[in-house]
């Protein structure tokens, strides 16, 4: 079983990776602890993302992709030229440029980019792969080691149900370039500037609605997004309101299940997580009515 991933083991990968590109790591700040953990170097001016074991090839096609969309229209947060991947005991190290002061995209913002990223053509020169959100969700079960038997197998069983229910929808048979992990916190507006995107860890190739399915979930199930600003969502979007489809129900499930085991993979290091996963799970299995409100990590 693999050691569950610290921060201490993050600060020694990306301080490995600064002395082999010849960045001045010193002051490395940790921003954020996801699926990367992402670090400022204030000295150097660079954001770096320390990826998983074995993520190198999912790591270098962020960047490919990241300059594919800046080329295509779409502001996004770009790679640092000068400065190639770096990989240390089998993690990723890449490197971003920082973002200005800024905040978090309204609804609207993020529908109007949204409808520009699904009408793209997918691109010929970056090898995409297809979305595969019940893949990813069993990943993280598996790993949540912290979780009792009795947890990981209700969450596989209850995966099971949803990717029969997926199976009988024309979901997986559409073919857009979708973000994967569309929510207003990757799409940030700096002081007196444009929305530009980042995270680009699960651009794919899917149905357009695996980006509207979290804001939708926000707005009936957890109630953090107003009727106006949901609207509006729906308006810059084009319209188009993905509650409207027959299997929204199996989407915004499968989209809370992902939400949970992305928490309980955290569990083993984390004793705020574990105490949030069990809320997670009493929410999903119809103990806790909605509106629901889970604490972000």
């Amino acid at each position: 079983m693999t050691a569950a991933r610290t921060t201490s083991d993050d600060l020694e990968v990306l301080k490995r990776a600064a002395s082999q590109a010849g960045v001045d790591a010193g002051d490395a700040g940790l921003l954020r602890d996801g699926s990367n953990a992402i670090y400022l170097l204030p000295n150097a001016d660079v954001v770096a993302r320390v990826g998983r074991f074995g993520t190198a090839e999912s790591a270098a096609r962020q960047v490919q992709v990241a300059s594919w969309l800046a080329a295509n229209g779409i502001e996004a947060n770009l790679p640092i030229d000068g400065l190639d991947l770096v990989t240390v005991a089998g993690r990723p190290v890449t490197w971003w440029t920082p973002i200005p002061t800024h905040r978090h995209a309204t609804p609207a913002e993020l529908g109007a980019v949204l409808r520009k990223l699904h009408d793209l053509p997918v691109p010929t020169t970056i090898d995409m792969p297809n979305i595969d959100m019940v893949k990813h969700v069993a990943e993280r079960i598996t790993s949540a080691r912290a979780l009792p038997i009795s947890d990981r197998d209700w969450l596989q069983d209850r995966l099971k149900v949803l990717d029969a229910d997926l199976a009988t929808t024309d979901v997986l048979q559409s073919r857009h370039v979708v973000h994967g992990d569309a929510w207003q916190g990757n799409l940030v507006v700096p002081d007196g500037g444009s929305p530009i995107l980042l995270d680009f860890d699960n651009v794919s190739i899917g149905h357009p609605a695996w980006d509207l399915i979290p804001l939708a979930v926000d707005h009936e199930d957890f109630a953090r997004i107003s009727n106006d600003d949901y609207t509006a969502f729906v308006t810059a979007y084009g319209g188009h309101d993905v509650r409207e489809a027959r299997w929204f129900r199996t989407l915004a499930d499968l989209q809370e299940l992902r939400w949970t085991a992305f928490v309980a993979d955290k569990a083993a290091t984390d004793p705020g997580a574990a105490a949030e996963v069990s809320h997670r799970l009493a929410c999903l299995r119809g103990e806790i009515p909605r509106p629901w409100k889970w604490s972000a990590f």
